[in-house]
């Protein structure tokens, strides 16, 4: 089992910045990745970014290049999205989430909404 619990979103202008982080527990060496999503109103969920658990390898949707940072430290079971330059497209409940070595199996935060006015 792997806990996630998210914080740090809040309401901020277009072009701000917010921290996302997301405290995670349990078994997380048998983790293969971790990552946030997000699900804007009337939209489907889309990975934002993720970062695999052995090399640190990490991918960002196309939307979010350059402004994203995701990142992970092991010391403070903590992983983080560093997100500037907001947009009002930003706008969603953001999600962390873990994927388990093998099944696939994905554990899931309670989610954290973001707002970004225009």
């Amino acid at each position: 089992q792997v806990q996630l619990v998210e914080s740090g979103g809040g309401l901020v202008q277009t072009g701000g910045s917010l921290r996302l982080s997301c405290a995670f527990s349990g078994s997380i060496f048998s983790i293969h990745a971790m990552g946030w999503y997000r699900r804007a109103p009337g939209k489907e969920r889309e990975l934002v970014a993720s970062i695999r658990s052995d090399d640190g390898i990490a991918y960002y949707a196309d939307s979010v290049k350059g402004r994203f940072t995701i990142s992970r430290d092991n010391a403070k079971s903590t992983l983080f999205l560093q997100m500037n330059s907001l947009k009002p497209e930003d706008t969603a409940m953001y999600y962390c989430a873990a994927r388990a070595k093998g099944s696939g199996y994905m554990y899931w935060g309670q989610g954290t909404q973001v707002t970004v006015s225009s």
